[in-house]
């Protein structure tokens, strides 16, 4: 239970105090739009970009625990969507939602947990999982999002606004970036990697603070079930669903395991919120699945950390 409390009441303590900072009116009331803006449009891309450059894919060649991880995510990525698109929500929303249920708290949650739990060895196993949720997984749902939003009477001209926004986002094109600079085999500058370290650092507490922010403006859903649905997602089924797989369908070492299961285990992370509030499609969903899977997710993966 220390270790949980020790990594979760920091995301506790930005959360809240966003939220004081909010009520008091500390940083203004377009607080939250520029916050928001900060972290989409320079440190998260930031932190992508770094962590798909220094990428060694050597140490992370574990086709069975990458092939596990990826399918529990399409599972339950596809099991909200279905659900969503059956309540005659719309694509965007739909997208969102199903990217929340599928998508971890990893970067700032999982590190800390798998490293205390299962030693240094494993960030290896926290940086593949952050990649598929951060890069694949947000660039996925970030085109869904854009199919629906760039509707237009013909399929060509929608294709084709599709790909310009698409292309355009710092949240897709910071990746692929990085991944073209390690694909050529190239180091970066001690300069760079300062740089992008100092404000890829950035991200996930100005991510929280801005929820806090959010939350303390009294925005509240009307979609309860969606948002009981993507917590019950994330913090069942998803960790569930990687159990099997790594138990009876892929050949996946022990530690490698454990980590797959723990990694799927985590609450919502932050990366939905901020991809609703660019799109201004329903934060308040995710701003309250986040905060609702991060409280239960003190006794769910405390249970789970016992269990491992």
């Amino acid at each position: 239970m220390s270790l949980i409390l020790e990594a979760v009441l920091p995301l506790f303590a930005l959360i809240l105090a966003g939220y004081l900072a909010g009520r008091r009116q500390l940083l203004g009331k377009t607080a939250t739009d520029v916050l928001n803006s900060f972290v989409v449009w320079m440190a998260l891309p930031a932190l992508l970009f770094q962590a798909m450059a220094q990428i060694s894919w050597d140490e992370l060649r574990q086709p069975g625990f990458i092939a596990a991880s990826a399918i529990a995510m399409a599972v339950v990525f596809l099991m909200s969507f279905l659900a969503d698109r059956k309540e005659k929500r719309r694509l965007a929303d739909a997208s969102i939602a199903s990217l929340a249920s599928a998508y971890g708290n990893a970067g700032y949650m999982g590190i800390p947990l798998c490293i205390m739990v299962l030693g240094e060895a494993s960030l290896p196993a926290v940086i593949l999982i952050t990649l598929l949720t951060a890069c694949v997984l947000f660039a996925f749902s970030i085109i869904l999002v854009e199919l629906d939003l760039q509707r237009s009477a013909t399929l060509g001209t929608t294709l084709r606004k599709v790909g310009v926004s698409v292309a355009r986002n710092p949240l897709v094109c910071a990746p692929v970036a990085g991944l073209v600079v390690s694909g050529l085999g190239w180091t970066l500058p001690s300069s760079v990697v300062q740089f992008t370290t100092l404000l890829g650092a950035a991200a996930s507490p100005c991510a929280l603070v801005t929820i806090g922010l959010f939350l303390s403006q009294g925005s509240t859903t009307r979609h309860r079930g969606t948002v009981w649905r993507i917590v019950s997602l994330k913090l069942l089924v998803h960790p569930l669903l990687a159990f099997v797989l790594v138990t009876w369908v892929f050949d996946v070492p022990p530690m490698w395991a454990s980590a797959a299961i723990l990694l799927a285990a985590l609450p919502v992370g932050t990366g939905p919120f901020m991809v609703a509030k660019l799109y201004d499609r329903e934060p308040a969903v995710t701003s309250e699945a986040t905060l609702l899977s991060t409280v239960l997710s003190v006794l769910t993966v405390s249970v789970l950390v016992g269990m491992l």
